[in-house]
């Protein structure tokens, strides 16, 4: 029989179980797997935001946003769709009922064991498919997951093998596979437009640096590398406004931090306005690589 056998709702950062389904299973098969399950809910920082782990008869699916993770284990033959929707119905319900702060705060364990009323409710609905079929929509999450499926994980990868931990390295620290980034907003196409325009011009007066090398036997080389690092810090700054990288503000200060050296070492052939314009449009490119962050995963409220 096709049914969710348990729910429960952790804190992402430590793993803290903040509600849960109340089961009276005793199979043994579902307690092996409540095991990876509570293996899982210390890790999912380090994974995707959606998941699915096989483990026997049982499937574990979870789904991670706004630093709250929502986990349930039901049986491998129900339907991915149903159990992604039961998810998103719980991350919608939990969202609107408890507020960051009081989540960020909690301290003891099962601190909003209340919402477990909620759980049992949604898991009887969803464990009837028959009187879900005019409830939910469907068409939104069985799109959703063709575009982007649940990343499969393995026992190895949860790192728990008959009750004991294999303290296997994280193959997912950083950023998951396939993340995106906040939608651009226009002062951070102004940064790069202005990015780009820095790099012509560097890439400019490098060149004309190189050809009064040739004519000029005495003129320092090392105008010609500082343009050059110049234009491929601006270059970079670009990319990594661009895509989701490990780093990624980090990287952008450091590039930020080029740009000042080349245009101090240049301070014989630039004016004071000219450096003020390529310092600050790096100051610009990387206030806006911070601030777009990746994305993650926004609540399905069509469910």
């Amino acid at each position: 029989m096709s049914t969710v056998l348990f729910a429960s709702v952790v804190r992402v950062r430590d793993g803290l179980p903040l509600s849960a389904s109340t089961d009276y299973e005793q199979d043994r098969g579902l307690q092996e797997t409540k095991k990876h399950l509570k293996s899982l809910s210390k890790k999912l920082s380090q994974f995707p935001d959606r998941c699915t782990l096989k483990s026997g008869r049982y499937n574990v699916n979870f789904t991670s946003s706004l630093g709250v993770g929502y986990m349930m284990i039901c049986t491998d033959s129900y339907p991915n769709v149903l159990a992604f929707c039961f998810l998103d119905e719980l991350q919608r319900e939990f969202i609107v009922t408890y507020d960051t702060k009081r989540i960020n705060a909690a301290v003891r364990p099962y601190s909003f064991i209340e919402f477990d009323t909620f759980i049992q409710k949604t898991k009887q609905r969803y464990n009837s498919p028959r009187s879900l079929s005019t409830k939910i929509n469907l068409t939104d999450m069985q799109t959703e997951i063709k575009l982007r499926p649940p990343y499969q994980l393995s026992v190895e990868d949860v790192g728990v093998a008959n009750g004991f931990s294999l303290h296997t390295p994280s193959k997912y620290k950083g950023i998951a596979p396939n993340q995106m980034l906040e939608p651009v907003t226009l002062p951070g196409i102004v940064s790069c437009v202005l990015s780009l325009l820095c790099t012509v011009l560097n890439l400019l007066r490098g060149v004309h640096a190189i050809e009064s090398i040739i004519q000029n036997e005495d003129e320092d080389f090392n105008y010609v590398i500082a343009f050059f690092l110049g234009t491929a810090a601006c270059l970079y700054q670009c990319y990594l406004f661009a895509s989701c990288t490990v780093w990624r503000s980090g990287k952008s200060f450091l590039c930020f931090a080029l740009i000042c050296l080349c245009n101090m070492y240049l301070y014989e052939l630039r004016n004071l306005w000219q450096i003020l314009f390529h310092v600050t449009v790096g100051a610009f490119a990387t206030l806006q690589i911070h601030l777009r962050r990746p994305q993650g995963k926004a609540p399905d409220y069509t469910v």
